[in-house]
C-alpha cells in the first residue's frame, strides 16, 4: 500500500542539541555559583531520570512540574535556597525553548518541504516537554506539520500504542498507508510497528546494533529517508 502520511520524531531525528544536555545543566549551575563537573552532572541526571516515575503527583513526565522535580533531584545535594533554585530552573527551561540550543540535521527542512510538495500528510510525534510548541515556533517549524503530538501535553508517550493511534485518527488513514521515522528502536520502531504502521530508524551516528537493525529499515541521513519515503509514496 502506498504511503500517504508520514510521522516523524524530533530529537536525534530532525534535530540535535548543539552541546550535551549535561553540559548545559553544568553551565547554568555555574551561573548560580555551583561547581558541578559535566561528568558528575550526567550521572546525577541519569540517576534522577531512572528514579523518578513516569507520573509524579499528577504530573506526567516532561511536564514543567515533573521537570522541576527532576531538577530538584539533581540539585538537592547543593542545598539551594528557593529563590536560587527557581532562578536556575527558569533559566534551564529557557535554554530548551531557545532555537540556539539545537541544530537541524542536514536535509531536515528539505525533507519537510519535499514531503509537503508531494501532498503527504505530516505529523510530529515526540516524547518532549510541554515547551514543544514554543521551540517549534523558535525554529520556524510550527507550520511544517499538519499536527504535533507531544508526550507531556498528552500524558502519554512512545512506545505506548495510544499515541500512534491518535496520529492515525488525526490523518484518518489505515495504518498500512502510514510510515513513522525516528531514532529509537523501542520508542519509534517497535512502537509504530505495534500499531501496524511502517517504521524506519534514522541512525545519524551509526550507533544501532545488529538486533535493532533487524527490526525495520535503517537510514543514515535525512536524504536517505526522503528517498525511501518517496519510493513508497502514492
Amino acid at each position: 500500500m502506498p504511503i500517504a502520511a508520514v510521522f516523524l520524531d524530533l530529537g536525534n531525528t530532525l534535530l540535535y542539541e548543539r552541546i550535551p544536555r549535561a553540559a548545559i545543566y553544568s553551565e547554568e549551575a555555574r551561573h548560580q555559583g555551583l561547581a558541578i563537573a559535566r561528568e558528575e552532572m550526567g550521572l546525577r541526571m541519569a540517576r534522577a531520570h531512572a528514579e523518578l516515575p513516569q507520573e509524579l503527583e499528577g504530573a506526567f513526565r516532561y511536564t514543567d512540574a515533573w521537570f522541576r522535580s527532576f531538577q530538584r533531584h539533581i540539585f538537592a545535594p547543593e542545598g539551594l535556597a528557593p529563590a536560587q533554585f527557581d532562578a536556575l530552573s527558569e533559566q534551564l527551561f529557557a535554554r530548551f525553548e531557545d532555537a540556539r540550543t539545537f541544530a537541524l540535521y542536514p536535509g531536515a527542512r528539505e525533507l519537510l518541504g519535499t514531503l509537503r510538495a508531494r501532498r503527504l500528510r505530516l505529523g510530529l510525534i515526540s516524547n518532549w516537554s510541554a515547551r514543544l510548541p514554543q521551540l517549534l515556533r523558535a525554529l520556524e517549524l510550527d507550520s511544517a506539520f499538519d499536527f504535533v503530538l507531544g508526550s507531556a501535553a498528552l500524558g502519554c508517550e512512545k512506545p505506548d500504542p495510544a499515541i500512534f493511534r491518535l496520529a492515525l485518527e488525526r490523518v484518518g488513514l489505515a495504518p498500512g498507508s502510514c510510515l513513522h521515522a525516528g531514532d529509537d528502536a523501542r520508542c519509534d520502531g517497535a512502537g509504530a510497528l505495534s500499531c501496524g504502521i511502517a517504521a524506519v530508524l534514522v541512525d545519524h551516528q551509526n550507533r544501532l546494533g545488529a538486533r535493532e537493525r533487524e527490526l525495520c529499515p535503517v537510514v543514515s541521513s535525512l536524504a536517505e529517508l526522503q528517498d525511501l519515503i518517496l519510493e513508497r509514496a502514492a
